[in-house]
């Protein structure tokens, strides 16, 4: 399997990472942060006329791209640290139809069965996809405007970019077919494990260009063997992950070629690890710097420890993997 992008995915990274840079970079989203409405309307409308939520929707609706083309497109977002349900509403117009939700019209959350139940982005939703033991149902309209008026934001979430909600247990919402959901929570592992794998890659570069240009003891701490061994180190996740998730990606496109499944809780467990991995070292690498609000390190590490409690527990992702048939 050749894990090194065609010449159209760097391309399209290219253009991501752009448009990010340009719209969304992160000094101006923490300009958010801490609030609850931390997703622009505008913005989502821009990342959906890109066809972030659209890519893999077939043409004249979408991109007609893979699943491998979404996964490029993902690592640059979780490289910007791109707040909001990214992953629910490419899902919701790649699996569910949802127009709003491939146009960027409409912001599509998400949310697994409790206690407790927690919504993220909340007060931004249009449409929120409530998952109850694999099976998918649809909020939106009246119904979600009764949940909305009766959550209780949580005063201080642990990414101050990603505001969380405290809901009563939804109603079911209109269903979707039963299949749905299986393919819904595979894609959701893919792709949040390539917005892991974007801030993965992210903390690496952001160590390495401080270990590059502080300076102790008259030479740039970077020349240092145990900083060297960190980088390094961060390297080595960053890459495994990125081919753990690329190579799921392209069984979903190429389902003869494995299990889509079992690859999928693969990438997401590697991936999340990575990114976890990463951002701790990044921070140490800083030093007394890395634990200053100043330093957006702590930014990576809080929004991977919201990613990966999505996925749901390690251990049945590990479990998923090394299964017998």
């Amino acid at each position: 399997m050749d894990f090194e992008l065609s010449d159209d995915q760097a391309a399209l990274a290219q253009l991501v990472r752009a448009i990010v840079a340009g719209r969304l970079p992160l000094e101006r989203v923490r300009q958010a942060e801490g609030t609850q409405t931390v997703v622009d309307a505008d913005d989502w409308a821009a990342l959906g006329e890109a066809g972030v939520f659209s890519l893999t929707l077939p043409e004249p609706e979408g991109a007609g791209l893979g699943m491998a083309d979404a996964a490029v497109v993902f690592e640059e977002l979780g490289r910007g640290l791109v707040p909001g349900p990214l992953v629910s509403s490419h899902l919701a117009a790649r699996h569910l139809g949802l127009e709003g939700a491939a146009d960027g019209t409409w912001v599509v959350g998400s949310v697994r069965a409790g206690p407790p139940w927690l919504v993220e982005h909340l007060g931004a939703l249009d449409a929120l996809v409530v998952e109850r033991d694999g099976a998918l149902g649809i909020l939106d309209g009246e119904a979600l405007d009764t949940l909305v008026d009766g959550a209780t934001p949580i005063a201080r979430s642990l990414d101050p970019l990603t505001p969380l909600s405290k809901v009563e247990p939804p109603p079911e919402g209109r269903p979707v077919p039963a299949d749905t959901g299986a393919l819904w929570v595979r894609d959701h592992r893919i792709l949040t494990g390539a917005l892991c794998v974007g801030i993965a890659s992210a903390t690496c570069d952001l160590a390495v260009a401080y270990a590059k240009g502080r300076e102790q003891f008259g030479r740039p701490v970077g020349s240092f063997q145990a900083v060297k061994h960190l980088c390094a180190d961060m390297l080595v996740r960053a890459e495994t992950a990125r081919a753990a998730v690329e190579a799921a990606a392209v069984t979903v496109d190429q389902p003869d070629v494995g299990d889509a499944t079992r690859a999928a809780a693969g990438s997401a467990l590697l991936a999340a690890e990575a990114a976890l991995a990463n951002a701790k070292a990044c921070i140490q690498i800083h030093g007394g710097m890395g634990f200053t609000w100043e330093v957006p390190a702590h930014l990576y590490l809080m929004r991977t420890r919201m990613l990966s409690s999505s996925l749901g527990d390690p251990e049945a992702l590990a479990s998923l993997v090394t299964k017998r048939y």
